[in-house]
């Protein structure tokens, strides 16, 4: 089975479901968005009737090119409501990254059911992506692109263009002042008229795990440590190491053995999905803030200033992270698929 088929199904099975998830949510009366309104549950299951109804559509409808199955060209119109749909999922993961975050310092999650939501959101974003572009019969699982069927690793640069390269440090020197701030924090200093004792305080209050709160004992903050895992998967997609595993790994087992092509994908992709319109939104927010056109809640800040002053610097790092995981994804995508040519051994 080609790469595009097992895609296409992939988007069948999520669209059915996501659908049936979507349309119990509405008639029991879960709201899965912020607003308590009944029709943006209706929404998404029809965004995943659509995509599931478009994914089948390019099944039968594969481009001439590909000799292994009949049909003609895939339609614009069945592509652009694989992208339609695949845009309106990845709305739909927008607070995925704060259900994550919650899971693994053990603080649990606002709504089980939006949660459940979020998560299938970011995979219907990625897998409606993926049969998108296949769909085209060129990119990533197109015949005449990586990842299509019956191919063969494809001899490429082990590492990414130059371009995608300082796209991912830039991405990554996005966290500094992230990661600045929030020790700051939690060495007990003072940052936008917050100390960290008053930091620690309001965690506790908010219902912060012993998990979280022990960290913050220890001068370590949870977040920071997960933008340093961040940036260590960001830098493996686009340096030689990400794609054969180096001298250094601890296991000397995996010494100088490929990369299984799905490790570094599974988590950039939904990373991105998840990352890049949180990013995007929070900025366009931010953005009309800074001009006076909304005005900015300080929350647990002194002044409105200094709220918005904290979230630039969090959406900031967000926002770029997020766009420069989408395109280093991207670049292993296609420096990693099979397409026909020579056999390489490795």
């Amino acid at each position: 089975m080609s790469d595009h088929r097992r895609a296409a199904y992939g988007v069948l099975g999520w669209a059915v479901a996501h659908g049936t998830f979507a349309t119990a949510c509405a008639l029991t009366g879960t709201r899965l968005f912020p607003g308590g309104a009944e029709w943006p549950d209706w929404l998404a299951a029809a965004t995943a009737a659509a995509g599931g109804g478009a994914a089948l559509a390019t099944v039968r409808a594969r481009p001439v090119r590909d000799a292994d199955v009949r049909g003609g060209p895939v339609r614009p119109f069945v592509r652009g409501l694989l992208w339609t749909a695949c845009v309106l999922s990845a709305v739909s993961a927008f607070s995925l990254l704060m259900d994550v975050l919650g899971l693994l310092f053990l603080q649990g999650v606002d709504s089980p059911a939006r949660a459940a939501h979020h998560a299938l959101g970011a995979v219907g974003a990625v897998l409606l992506a993926a049969t998108a572009r296949s769909a085209r019969g060129g990119g990533p699982g197109g015949p005449g692109g990586p990842g299509g069927s019956g191919g063969v690793p494809r001899v490429t640069s082990p590492e990414a263009p130059r371009r995608v390269r300082y796209a991912a440090y830039a991405g990554a020197l996005a966290f500094v002042p992230y990661a600045a701030m929030k020790l700051t924090w939690a060495l007990d200093g003072t940052f936008a008229g917050v100390s960290g004792a008053e930091m620690r305080e309001r965690s506790e209050r908010n219902g912060a795990s012993g998990l979280w709160l022990a960290l913050e004992s220890w001068g370590l903050d949870g977040t920071v440590l997960l933008a340093a895992l961040g940036v260590f998967l960001l830098l493996g997609l686009v340096r030689p190491w990400g794609r054969v595993f180096p001298r250094w790994v601890p296991l000397p087992a995996l010494r100088g053995r490929p990369v299984p092509r799905w490790l570094p994908l599974t988590p950039a992709l939904l990373g991105a999905a998840t990352l890049a319109p949180y990013g995007v939104i929070g900025t366009g927010y931010l953005a009309l803030c800074s001009a006076g056109a909304l005005e900015m809640r300080r929350g647990d800040f002194p002044t409105p200033r200094d709220a918005l002053l904290v979230s630039w610097i969090g959406v900031g790092a967000f926002a770029l992270y997020g766009l420069a995981l989408a395109l280093a994804a991207r670049s292993y995508w296609l420096r990693t698929g099979r397409t026909a040519g020579p056999r390489i051994r490795m």
